[in-house]
């Protein structure tokens, strides 16, 4: 891990003490992303409610800049001049270098259908059995660690060949026994969850970032 990458990791700690409960996971989440992403895999991210919402967050750090500029490398710059002379300066100096990650909770019209037609219990499980390959992560956020539809999506990804880190609360829930990286949050009230959440998820996108886009020091 880059120096730079662990003072960003560092400073969360210092930021949030309490969160030092969780630190060894936090710091194995981080490994677990890099090889992944290293290794060409890709990122599923699901959850209910506000952790719906997070989930839509976090692809979205992922896939843009997030603290860093991301400049498309040579090689691309290169192929974009090549292909397109008179649009190549304008898709340089506009995209960027992106983190490949999928909300599930994203895809309304399959939700619904899938909701209405089959299970809602299966419905992220579905994505992950489409989407997941070996290599891949699994992020699956519940404050109770006890949503259905997490713990059958991180069911299928155990047998494809996925990654699970999940993200809950203090007692991990069921969830906890189905993942290989379980972050339990300090609490057990649920805003109080999410509210440490939003700052571990955070470390993880900007830590990857770092890693993947960042400067040796």
């Amino acid at each position: 891990m880059r120096n730079t990458t662990r003072i960003i990791y560092c400073n969360l700690l210092e930021r949030y003490p309490v969160l030092c409960a969780c630190k060894a996971e936090i710091e194995a989440a981080i490994e677990s992303l890099l090889a992944c992403f290293s290794s060409g895999g890709k990122l599923l991210v699901c959850g209910n409610g506000g952790s719906a919402s997070d989930s839509e967050h976090i692809v979205g750090e992922l896939m843009k800049t997030f603290m860093l500029d991301r400049p498309l490398d040579a090689d691309m710059q290169k192929k974009l001049r090549s292909a397109y002379p008179e649009h190549a300066e304008a898709m340089i100096a506009h995209l960027q270098r992106a983190v490949p990650a999928i909300s599930l909770v994203s895809e309304t019209a399959l939700m619904t259908a899938y909701t209405n037609d089959n299970s809602a219990e299966m419905a992220f499980a579905q994505q992950v059995l489409s989407y997941g390959r070996e290599g891949d992560i699994l992020l699956g956020i519940s404050t109770s660690g006890n949503s259905a539809n997490i713990l059958n999506a991180a069911r299928i990804a155990r047998i494809q060949g996925v990654t699970t880190i999940a993200l809950t609360g203090q007692s991990g829930g069921k969830v906890k026994s189905l993942s290989d990286i379980c972050i339990c949050a300090p609490s057990d009230i649920t805003y109080q969850i999410q509210e440490y959440h939003l700052p571990i998820y955070h470390c993880l996108c900007a830590c990857v970032e770092n890693e993947l886009f960042g400067v040796d020091t």
